[in-house]
């Protein structure tokens, strides 16, 4: 562990330097766009933006730390505990086709990461961090908490690593740095602050427009779990997506206990 350590200490600057140019170019191209083809007009506060910057370089590096251990210990396991053949037999595919069908896998994984995020009370409790914004722009997409990154990341990294799809060495990591690279720069777009549609593609693809929806803070909720195939949603029956944008984004209202209702309709009546 300890080596592990010394050598993420070692690459750090490296690594900063790398996200810092990456936000550059993501800003050079959303920020004339989001005033262009902006869905609402909005400031952001520098004290938002700030924050969101600080997030953005945190999330980058802190999870992906810990999922590179974490990693280790599932591909481990796997190859202990699961029968040879299914991995070898995936593993042996072109690296074409193994890295078209990570790209499906994973996405169901994150698809199902995500909707349990909403469902189940602990693992909402970090994911309404990413919920809390209530006007999107691209670096929403790292506006998060840590062990919700984390916990989405292994729903959709560990069926790779199992399979036999991702592993050690160069040709084992093409499968899931494709995935991180992908899912990250889509989420740029998705979360954007962008009014472009895409017409029949959008059966394929997310698009702003669609993931809008999922941070709706109005009725429907809980749509739109997917974070760049669309169709994972017409399968499993959470897809949304009319013609308008929804009316306001952000955490919904929780509902009111049926004792303060009960006071307040007592006291309109007085």
């Amino acid at each position: 562990m300890l080596p592990f350590i010394l050598d993420r200490l070692a690459k750090l600057p490296l690594d900063i330097a790398r996200l810092a140019l990456w936000l550059a170019l993501l800003s050079v191209l959303f920020i004339p766009l989001e005033r262009w083809l902006a869905v609402r007009h909005a400031r952001v506060s520098r004290r938002v933006v700030i924050g969101d910057v600080l997030l953005y370089f945190f999330n980058s590096l802190a999870p992906a730390a810990v999922l590179a251990v974490l990693m280790s210990v599932v591909a481990f396991a796997a190859q202990a505990l699961l029968p040879a053949a299914l991995p070898a037999a995936l593993g042996a595919l072109p690296l074409a086709a193994k890295l078209a069908l990570s790209l499906l896998i994973a996405e169901t994984g994150f698809y199902w990461g995500h909707r349990l995020s909403h469902q189940i009370p602990w693992l909402w409790r970090f994911h309404a961090v990413h919920h809390r914004p209530a006007h999107l722009y691209f670096l929403v997409n790292t506006h998060a908490h840590p062990v919700d990154m984390i916990v989405t990341r292994l729903f959709g990294m560990t069926p790779l690593y199992v399979l036999g799809l991702a592993g050690p060495g160069l040709t084992g990591s093409a499968a899931p740095a494709l995935v991180i690279v992908v899912g990250t720069l889509w989420g740029f777009f998705i979360h954007s602050n962008l009014r472009v549609r895409l017409g029949p593609l959008e059966w394929l693809l997310a698009t702003p427009a669609f993931h809008h929806w999922h941070h709706s803070a109005v009725a429907p909720l809980n749509r739109n779990f997917a974070s760049t195939m669309p169709l994972l949603d017409r399968v499993f029956g959470t897809w949304h997506l009319p013609a308008a944008w929804p009316e306001a984004y952000g955490l919904a209202p929780e509902p009111a206990a049926p004792a303060a209702e009960a006071k307040s309709a007592s006291a309109a009546t007085q």
